[in-house]
């Protein structure tokens, strides 16, 4: 078996949450310091942080530093195995993650950090600015998004920008821009380059989180509504929460982006791309923190449903949800049939984050009696978690200010979770 890396963090990122968001990183004094979360390692490139902050209290970076780790030297000749063309299968959930979880595979590790980093490009590049004209929209175009955010070695192209419109009333009128469509997110595919260090083509659609009033509300309403994404099969038992379902299918008909629901905006995208890549393996990986983990759930669910999980070939499409800070998305039966389907989901969570715990504090997925033998007689109307999870504690470091922030996640992931030290690997052998 390939002998696994261990990466541990450089010296110059042990800062605490705070330094890392508020102030610029120290001066890198290694030569042997690396980026990894964008597009694999490459030389290290100076970046400073800052941070701007919402009526709403919602920090939002405008600019983070890359994510900064150390290899150690006696690792460097085990680098290079496992290789991520040879197990990205793996990686992207085929095994439900067994072997790779507890301690964390670095391997892993780095393509979680990556997909984190690319969700919190949505943020950096959500203008807050009430007077400007992009309000609610990207700053910058789709060609300049990711470099514009840091983020130009990604190895991904930006083809499309996602929209929604939650259909929701403030109350008193507060807020009257809640009927609008706003930006939500993008999808982008892997670059030839890319491709080849993956594995494979990636298709990802990544969505930021609750900013907006009118989102805030969204997230409250936690009534379960059936799904019904598959007209030839409804299934009224699969149910979701109506606040998230109304963000994923409302649409907007007088907004500036009159383009279709959310849904439609992503099914006609992602057939799009995998019509146009039918002759490479490919890869759905959908991304988000809180709110928008809840839309890539939903977005999973729906391709599978609706049988974007296969090419026109009858290839399998493997679809893979990275949840950052989530909450649960529907009840009992929707876990079920994600599972039937593959939906791969894996979950990051800390353990002190309410948002996490929500909907269902009381009633969810642990209510049974006797030992979990038998389920309470309204247990299939409970929410319920989908996927594996990577628990996270931020009370072990003193870090409870900021329980529910997607680079506190991000440093967490990389400074404080235990990783494998093993020489042996869950991966196939290296080809």
């Amino acid at each position: 078996m390939a002998a696994a890396a261990r990466l541990s963090v450089a010296p110059a990122t042990t800062l605490t949450r705070r330094q890392r968001v508020c102030s610029p990183p120290a001066a890198a004094t290694s030569a042997s310091q690396v980026v990894v979360g964008h597009s694999g390692p490459r030389p290290k490139r100076s970046a400073t942080a800052t941070t701007t902050t919402s009526t709403l209290g919602v920090a939002t970076p405008t600019s983070t530093p890359p994510v900064v780790v150390k290899m150690a030297a006696e690792d460097e000749e085990q680098a290079a195995g496992p290789s991520l063309p040879s197990s990205w299968r793996e990686v992207q959930g085929v095994g439900d993650w067994r072997g790779l979880l507890e301690p964390l595979h670095p391997l892993l590790r780095a393509e979680v950090v990556r997909y984190g980093e690319l969700v919190a490009a949505c943020y950096r590049a959500f203008e807050l600015d009430p007077t400007s004209k992009r309000y609610l929209n990207c700053k910058h175009g789709k060609k300049q998004m990711l470099p514009a955010v840091g983020m130009a070695g990604a190895g991904y192209t930006v083809t499309k920008y996602i929209y929604t419109a939650p259909d929701v009333a403030l109350p008193f009128g507060v807020g009257c821009s809640c009927a609008k469509s706003r930006w939500i997110g993008y999808v982008a595919v892997a670059s030839d380059n890319e491709a080849v260090r993956l594995g494979r083509r990636d298709i990802l659609v990544s969505f930021r989180g609750t900013v907006t009033g009118s989102e805030w509300l969204a997230n409250f309403m936690s009534m379960l509504a059936p799904a019904r994404f598959d007209p030839a099969d409804p299934r009224p038992n699969v149910r979701v929460e109506s606040g998230f379902l109304s963000l994923y299918t409302s649409d907007d008909i007088s907004g500036k982006f009159t383009c279709g629901s959310c849904r439609n905006q992503l099914l006609s995208e992602v057939t799009r791309l995998i019509r146009m890549y039918k002759d490479d393996d490919v890869s759905l990986t959908l991304a988000g923190h809180s709110m928008g983990s809840s839309l890539a759930i939903l977005l999973g669910y729906d391709l599978a449903e609706v049988g974007l999980n296969s090419d026109a070939r009858g290839r399998a499409i493997p679809i893979t949800v990275f949840s950052f800070a989530g909450p649960r998305v529907g009840n009992l039966e929707f876990k079920n049939r994600c599972d039937e389907l593959g939906v791969k989901v894996l979950r990051v969570a800390n353990c002190r984050d309410p948002v996490t715990k929500m909907p269902g504090v009381v009633f969810n997925e642990g209510a049974r009696v006797l030992g979990g033998r038998y389920e309470l007689p309204w247990s299939k109307a409970c929410y319920a978690h989908v996927g594996v999870e990577i628990a996270l504690d931020f009370c072990k470091t003193g870090d409870v200010v900021c329980v529910h922030d997607l680079e506190a996640y991000i440093y967490h992931l990389l400074n404080n979770y235990p990783t494998t030290t093993s020489t042996s690997s869950p991966f196939p052998p290296r080809r």
